[in-house]
């Protein structure tokens, strides 16, 4: 159904048995966090909280926490704007179904926004400091808003239609920020709020920006929604919630008229302050750097209003909801503008952008023989997407031609794993980018926003049969120990500890040299040395974290018998991956073990979560 406010679509939901209301007293500093955490992996309810210490605003939160959920939320107008995606991606097809051609006009009707007087938001006004302080984690450095869509216009264009509406954390206390008159604003690499800055900073002038918080829920993934350039955000917010997006003006401000809560600022010229450190949607902290901040000029919010926030650490989490819809959405428009590529998993369990698996079609010599066939239109398909807006962040991004198993599920990792491992050629198919831009987030190198990315590409058959055990008389150097194969052909194992990164590659070596003098290894082509076995075997999800969002391709990949011919980087199996925690590396997050221990009795027999968690 519509849901003409936030409040609509919390009253629906507590008639429909999804939401809960939570009167018992909780504290804002990490106590909401580590509740919602634990309802979101009970697979409960939404919950409103209703008394919370030193403040006089209710908050929801988990409203997205399960994807049943999160659909129920979106339809039907959801099916509206795949529709028009559809026609936009596959022309032909769509205009076959009147159906389709319906529900695409009814969406496109609603994504013109409208300027309206006297909203409700612009009803009541308060302070930063009277928002609740919500802070997730031990080491975060003040609290934060956790769903904020922020608002920010072309300075060249004084039109809505070049407005960038995006989801940037913004934090409200802590670190040197006058409080309740300065507020971070962080925003990662590759964000169209960046276009806006820039071009303020060229003309030296101050960025007015807006920060809507609540409102319809569909204003809030409208934020997160990775669209093409030029294309504004509050169009799309229109379209999903079946009802154009009203705003108004206050001082030279774009307001939300349907937000709950609205914060108006400029950021200040060519100044920053220190931001962070915040536990992240990687399942690490990230940390303090210099950012921009908003000079903060009025809040704004309705007599009602609910200040809806969320949790992000290591994935799934609320936000993983978000990114399955967007898949959903946006799944035709893929193969739209890349085309011959049909599948594409931004792999949940590894932080998203870390690891890409894709299936496309290998076309460029169809007459070759199956033995001889190498990749060749498959590097095209991944430049392509190295390219592409937020899939360009990649950092690991493996690619296999989809003839070979057009019913391979790329959203089955392991199989995916499998298909890759048994098929690389290890003398031709790593293609590594050096020295290159990285996501913010990814603390796997020394260096901010800068790492490097790997390509690996297969095509044909089988080169190797994987097994699950051990050849004979396989052995380690003394100093890695506990082997285990977790998957055909994967093993990991624990490596020594290190204080120095030239420490730990000299180590990795030694684990080189050894292994090179063995025979039997192609059928185990990857080896990922760990800090803890018995965690990362635990399950392929905890593999994939770990290998993942703790290496550097340039810096943490070596191979047996490794060598560059014509600047080409080759080796021969097995592959080793080290993923242990560098010297660098930021802190994984951890709860804090007493307020964890106070959420646990909230869900013992006559708690208030009791039956819940």
């Amino acid at each position: 159904m519509k849901f003409l406010s936030l409040r609509h679509c919390i009253d629906v939901l507590k008639q429909q048995g999804e939401l809960i209301e939570l009167n018992h007293p909780v504290d804002p500093d990490l106590e909401m966090a580590e509740i919602t955490r634990k309802v979101f992996n009970a697979n409960g309810p939404a919950i409103l909280f209703t008394n919370i210490k030193n403040n006089k605003f209710t908050a929801v939160s988990n409203l997205f926490g399960t994807y049943e959920r999160t659909l129920k939320i979106f339809e039907p107008q959801l099916a509206s704007v795949k529709a028009l995606v559809d026609i936009k991606s596959d022309f032909g097809s769509a205009i076959k179904s009147p159906t389709n051609i319906l529900k695409a006009l009814s969406a496109l009707a609603h994504s013109l926004p409208l300027k309206v007087s006297r909203p409700k938001v612009l009803e009541k006004t308060c302070g930063i400091q009277d928002l609740p302080m919500i802070k997730c984690w031990p080491k975060d450095g003040g609290a934060f808003i956790l769903l904020p869509q922020v608002f920010s216009q072309d300075p060249e264009k004084k039109s809505v239609f070049g407005s960038n509406l995006g989801m940037y954390r913004i934090q409200i206390s802590g670190n040197d920020y006058n409080a309740g008159k300065e507020i971070g604003l962080h925003y990662q690499l590759h964000r169209g709020i960046g276009n806006h800055h820039k071009k303020a900073l060229e003309k030296n002038q101050a960025l007015r920006v807006s920060i809507f918080i609540g409102g319809p829920p569909a204003h809030t993934l409208a934020a997160v929604m990775p669209l093409p350039e030029g294309l504004p955000e509050i169009a799309f917010a229109g379209a999903l919630a079946g009802k154009n997006f009203k705003y108004a003006k206050k001082h030279q401000y774009l307001i939300s008229a349907d937000a709950d809560f609205c914060i108006t600022g400029v950021i200040v010229p060519k100044k920053t302050k220190k931001e962070g450190p915040f536990g992240d949607h990687l399942g690490y902290y990230s940390l303090k750097h210099e950012y921009p901040y908003l000079k903060v000029e009025s809040v704004y919010h309705r007599r009602d209003a609910i200040f809806p926030f969320t949790v992000v650490g290591r994935p799934p989490q609320e936000d993983s909801n978000f990114g399955k819809i967007i898949h959903e959405i946006t799944r035709s428009a893929i193969s739209d503008s890349i085309p011959g590529v049909t599948a594409v998993n931004a792999v949940d369990e590894a932080g998203v952008h870390p690891l890409l698996l894709v299936k496309a079609h290998e076309r460029y010599v169809p007459y070759e023989k199956n033995d001889k066939r190498v990749p060749r239109e498959l590097l095209t398909h991944a430049s392509r997407i190295l390219g592409t807006g937020q899939l360009s962040l990649a950092k690991y991004l493996m690619i296999i031609d989809h003839e070979d198993n057009p019913g391979l599920n790329v959203n089955d990792e392991k199989a995916f794993f499998i298909h890759l491992l048994e098929r690389i050629d290890f003398s031709s198919d790593f293609h590594f980018f050096t020295k290159t831009t990285m996501d913010t987030l990814d603390y796997s190198t020394q260096n901010i926003n800068q790492g490097s990315k790997l390509i690996m590409a297969a095509v044909g058959g089988k080169k190797r049969q994987l097994k699950n055990r051990f050849p004979q008389y396989f052995s380690l150097p003394e100093e890695f120990k506990h082997p285990q194969i977790i998957g055909p052909g994967i093993v990991v194992l624990k490596g020594p500890g290190f204080k120095t990164y030239g420490k730990g590659k000299i180590q990795i070596n030694r684990l080189k040299k050894h292994l090179q003098m063995m025979t039997g290894l192609d059928c185990l082509p990857l080896f990922v040395v760990v800090d803890d076995v018995d965690f990362t075997a635990k399950s392929f999800s905890n593999f994939l974290w770990v290998t993942f969002s703790r290496s550097n391709p340039s810096h943490d990949i070596y191979g047996l018998n490794e060598k560059t011919l014509f600047k080409h980087w080759e080796c021969k199996p097995p592959l080793i991956i080290d993923a242990r925690i560098k010297p660098f590396h930021a802190d994984p997050l951890v709860s804090d073990k007493k307020v964890l221990e106070k959420v646990k009795d909230l869900g013992k027999r006559g708690g208030p979560l009791f039956g819940i968690i």
